[in-house]
């Protein structure tokens, strides 16, 4: 009896040893995301985004963006591009660290410019992304009204964990995080 349950215990405590040695890198796997400080931001995103041939300028109090536990960014700005050759092409500046799902398409890690146009109706925005670098389109994806009484923001990046969403103004894309 004392032998069964000393077998017992060893194995309990191998168990748990297992156990408490695995539990760290499950962790460490998946990265919490959280908004990022102003402070952040400001040492990330350029005062002038370069988007194809130009420098544009952005507006450092519209930033918005989101960082994981790894130190991964997804933030965005507003680019203010009167006098600029986007032509209404682009309206915000997004660089992204990470891969991201967007509708039909993935954002890899790099930077993007991308602006918008109402939909027939008026209900939803179509967004359209561009490489910053060149002007080539990634994809389109649509922004819906979001629902609730939701605050009207010029960009609002949100955390995976709380609605997963890009706000343009009352309308958000939906996006997921792909893997790192």
């Amino acid at each position: 009896m004392k032998r069964n349950l000393m077998k017992r215990t060893i194995h309990s405590g191998m168990l748990l040893l297992i156990v408490a040695l695995l539990a760290p890198s499950a962790q460490a796997q998946k990265a919490i995301w959280r908004q990022a400080t102003d402070a952040e931001l400001a040492s990330l995103l350029p005062a002038r985004a370069p988007v194809e041939k130009e420098h544009i300028e952005t507006e450092m109090r519209t930033a918005s963006g989101i960082v994981n536990s790894h130190g991964h960014f997804i933030a965005g700005v507003v680019l203010l591009t009167a006098g600029y050759s986007a032509d209404g092409k682009y309206s915000h500046y997004l660089l992204v660290q990470v891969p991201v799902r967007i509708g039909g398409f993935v954002l890899k890690p790099g930077d993007y410019a991308f602006g918008w146009t109402r939909t027939q109706g008026g209900d939803a925005l179509s967004v359209h992304f561009h490489e910053a670098a060149t002007g080539n389109l990634v994809g389109t994806a649509d922004a819906h009204r979001i629902a609730g009484s939701s605050r009207v923001e010029s960009l609002h990046i949100w955390p995976p964990g709380d609605k997963a969403l890009i706000q343009i103004g009352r309308f958000g894309v939906p996006y997921e995080i792909g893997e790192e």
